[in-house]
Order: C-alpha cells, then structure tokens, then sequence
C-alpha cells in the first residue's frame, strides 16, 4: 500500500481542497493525488494561461445577441490554485442574485420541459443540478452528444456563485475577451467549455442568464 502524505503543508491543502467541495473529484487521498498531478501538468503546459482566447475558432456561429455583452467591470475575480474544481474565490452577492442565480436551471427546464432536462450534473460528480439537453430533439447539436459533456449544457457552483456553460467557440471567446469568464483547464473537454464568473449584481445577473441561454441554443438548436 503506498505511503500517503503527511507533510503539514499537504495535509492542510487536502482538508481545504476536501471542506471547499471537490467538484466530483473523489475527496480522499487517491482523489486528491489525481488533481495535484492535474495541476503539476497544466504549470508545465504551453498555454495555461485560462483567459487567453487563442485556442478558440473566431469565426462560426454565434448566439449571443449582438451587442449585448459588455465589458465585465473591475478586476476578475481571484482564482482557487487547485486545477480541480476550478472555482473563484466568493465574492459579496445579493441574496436576491444569489436566489435567482440558484434557480436559473432549473427555470429554464421547467419552462422547456420539451427541450431540457434538469438532472445532476455529472461533470459535477453530482453534486449540483445541471441543465441537459434531450437527446431526441431533431434540431440538437451534433456535437451535443461529446463523451465528457454527454449533453449537458450549464451547471452553477453553489460554493461560490459560479458557474460552468457549453458555447459556441466564437460565443466562448467573448465572454472571455470581455472579463466574464474563462477557459476549462482540461483539453481533453471542448474549448467551449467555460467557466463564468459569478454574478455581482442583478445587471451583471442578466449578462449571465444570456450567456446560459445563448448555451442552450448552441446545444438544442432552440432559441429560448
């Protein structure tokens, strides 16, 4: 049996990474190990740096609606160090914001129950609803179906206020060229796969709601 680690240094990070929530990552030492190596990879790698857009197609198409989405005000928000899950440090929000940034999914797939369904997020180890599309709908996305997202959609972070979205690439290098959001750290998982930051307030509340609309068009081919 291997040894485990017993460095203070080690143990603290590992009661931290476990207390905060390991977005579906096992939380024992195995699973802690995983996502340490994870990290020590993503340092080593060429591009880690999440707010550079290059990765992403610049042209394609788009649903975000034109001239919508405006630059995000102030600093972006200071980032957790561990690679999983990738989270932002909480930031002040209003109850109100925060109440209806919790039900968003779930409004969305009782709204269109057509269209979508509200199940646990299992690129969330399902700890939190995701929103899915159905996989019967004639006007889904091709690419709805990838091995890793398997249809999902948006999911959101009640830890912290943030949330995970599946956009069209052109869509995705918006919202990180105007400060919402950033790249997933894994390649392995579509570039437009983004993290968006957590809203501050209710107009920055209805930047996001945009944007996990704009993600829902992208995977169903619906406008909602």
């Amino acid at each position: 049996m291997a040894a485990l680690p017993t460095s203070s240094k080690t143990v603290n990070d590992f009661r931290e990474w476990k207390a905060f929530g390991t977005g579906g990552t096992p939380p024992t030492w195995a699973g802690y190990m995983r996502m340490s190596k994870l990290r020590a990879r993503r340092a080593l790698s060429k591009n880690n740096n999440l707010r550079d857009p290059a990765p992403l197609q610049k042209t394609g198409p788009s649903y975000l609606p034109t001239g919508t989405l405006p630059l995000r005000s102030g600093p972006r928000p200071r980032m957790m160090p561990r690679t999983l899950p990738q989270r932002q440090y909480p930031e002040p929000i209003d109850p109100s914001v925060q109440a209806r940034l919790r039900a968003l999914v779930r409004d969305l797939a009782t709204a269109h129950p057509e269209l979508f369904d509200l199940m646990p997020s299992h690129t969330e180890g399902r700890t939190t609803d995701g929103l899915y599309a159905r996989r019967n709908l004639p006007t889904l996305n091709p690419l709805a179906g990838d091995r890793i997202l398997s249809y999902e959609i948006a999911h959101m972070h009640p830890a912290e206020n943030s949330l995970h979205v599946w956009l069209s690439d052109v869509d995705a290098r918006e919202v990180i060229e105007k400060g919402w959001g950033q790249r997933f750290p894994l390649p392995a998982v579509p570039q437009g796969w983004v993290m968006v930051y957590a809203p501050r307030d209710e107009a920055e509340m209805d930047i996001v709601e945009g944007v996990v609309r704009a993600a829902a068009r992208w995977v169903t081919g619906v406008m909602v």
